[in-house]
């Protein structure tokens, strides 16, 4: 029986990153002898055990076999007749079909450490093709990896869109597509999964809504990059920058601009009604892929509002009011901050417009602040009740609003 480090874990090292899980591979045993040394089985498709002392997974080497369509369409064939390098043979990408044994030394069949330094995202493998799942972590890889160089090998991107056109990724299931999606939102560079899904053709068949969005051109006074879904990309990657790691920034990021791509032809370049025509097709993504009520949620108060926020330094006081009652805001603490964040990507993801400022968020954080600040108390012991109560609120809200609204620049200032 030998053991190996496999997957992330060596690759991450080989980048210099820090590794974070490890897995392991077993060469060379049965189920039957693990277990009898105190490994528990935790694998229900194929042999995986966690470790007695560690709690860290071991894998039996695995062989798998194409026999159905779809991610879930194989059969595994586990036994210490297994070699290492059948196992590896079956990962997506030679950076992932690493091992290392238990003195540190790398064995790599594929040329995964070459990929690495020649900063190539290759897949391992023919057998590539056979699982649909895999366009989408190839996409996904890109997201992590793109700040580092990394690009997709051409042998392996033609792949990609031969999947798409057999049909394979048709039959990705929701949960996977939405699992993968909502990963690469957390990575680094969002649009470079978007690039990828839609350099193969796969961005229009599983997110036409997304996909539609590209070529459609916006008043280049506001948006100098004009293409809709090079905007979209700009500000998948500022949410990125400016809420790192959170996916639900990056989705409402994602979606906010989609009612742009229902504009009618003979309106373009202008977008009237856009955020209200947004609303529908995020709906639609979110009962496709079965998201949670928060992501969709959010995402539609973003689309519905988020010129508010870009106009906040000249709304009355009752508009903002009701933005703030909208969200939800006195209730969901978070929500404005949330909001704020969306909308600054919107703003700053834009081409030259990165770096620029953005007042109107600090305008909206201190007018929210001094609104949640009116308590109920004071109107339940005059001896209101019921709605005079919240009236009475809603009023002093509003006069808190109006009275640290700031003074409007003077002409020329």
């Amino acid at each position: 029986m030998q053991v190996y480090l496999v997957g992330g874990a060596v690759r991450d090292r080989l980048l210099g990153k820090p590794v974070a899980d490890h897995d392991y591979v077993i060469v060379g045993a049965t189920p039957e002898a693990l277990k009898a040394q105190g490994y528990k089985p935790v694998g229900k498709d194929f042999p995986v055990f966690l470790h007695p002392q560690t709690g860290e997974e071991y894998a039996l080497a695995r062989t798998e076999r194409k026999s159905g369509r779809g991610y879930a369409g194989f059969t595994f064939h586990a036994d210490e007749s297994v070699t290492l390098e059948e196992d590896l043979r079956r990962r997506d990408l030679t950076i992932n079909a690493m091992a290392e044994d238990e003195h540190g030394r790398l064995v790599d069949p594929f040329g995964g450490a070459a990929d690495i330094q020649a900063r190539i995202l290759r897949h391992v493998s023919p057998a590539f093709v056979e699982d649909p799942v895999r366009v989408l972590r190839i996409a996904r890889f890109a997201a992590r990896y793109a700040p580092l160089g990394f690009t997709i090998a051409p042998e392996t991107l033609d792949l990609m869109r031969q999947m798409v056109q057999n049909g394979e990724v048709d039959h990705l299931v929701a949960e996977r597509v939405w699992a993968e999606t909502r990963k690469a939102l957390g990575e680094p560079r969002p649009s470079a999964f978007l690039a990828a899904l839609r350099a193969c053709g796969a961005l229009a068949r599983l997110f036409p809504e997304i996909d539609a969005l590209y070529g459609v051109p916006q008043r280049p006074e506001y948006h100098p990059e004009v293409d809709t879904g090079v905007h979209t990309e700009m500000v998948v990657d500022m949410a990125a920058r400016l809420a790192p790691g959170d996916t639900l920034i990056g989705w409402c990021a994602l979606v906010h601009d989609l009612g742009k791509a229902l504009t009618p032809p003979d309106v373009l370049p202008r977008h009237v009604g856009h955020e209200e025509g947004g609303v529908s097709p995020i709906q639609a993504l979110g009962e496709r892929y079965r998201l949670p009520s928060e992501y969709v949620d959010l995402a539609v108060l973003c689309c519905r509002l988020h010129l508010h926020a870009h106009r906040a330094l000249e709304l009355r006081p009752a508009t903002l009011l009701e933005v703030f009652e909208q969200l939800d805001a006195f209730r969901k603490k978070g929500r404005v901050e949330q909001f704020l964040m969306v909308c600054e990507s919107d703003k700053r993801g834009r081409l030259g417009l990165s770096e620029s400022a953005y007042p109107q968020a600090q305008w909206l954080r201190e007018a929210y602040a001094a609104a949640a600040a009116i308590s109920a108390k004071p109107f339940v012991e005059k001896g209101l009740d019921g709605r005079e109560i919240g009236e009475a609120v809603r009023q002093a809200r509003l006069r808190e609003i109006a009275r640290i609204r700031p003074e409007p620049a003077p002409p020329g200032g």
